[in-house]
């Protein structure tokens, strides 16, 4: 799956990794409900670093369509609140 981290760039991430990325986004959901600032900005730095660590950055030159896209490290919460789906910010 191809993912865009706001302000980064994309990383080609394989499906196999979804499970420990989906854990991370329902910390981050928890947080985000309870309005856990210091939580969610430590799990969002988490999730972030889980993508670039298990992903292969594409090129700057890449034109591939993302299939999900993240929020930068410096997004405030009610950006992200606003990126939500009933899943968190990774669908499944």
């Amino acid at each position: 799956m191809i993912v865009r981290i706001m302000g980064e760039g994309q990383v080609e991430v394989a499906d196999s990794h979804f499970p420990e990325l989906n854990r991370l986004d329902d910390e981050l959901l928890a947080e985000l409900e309870g309005g856990d600032e210091e939580g969610f900005r430590r799990t969002l730095g988490a999730l972030l670093d889980a993508v670039r660590r298990l992903g292969t950055p594409l090129p700057d030159d890449a034109l591939e369509p993302s299939e999900l896209i993240l929020p930068g490290a410096g997004a405030a919460l009610d950006e992200v609140r606003e990126m939500l789906s009933d899943d968190g910010l990774i669908p499944g």
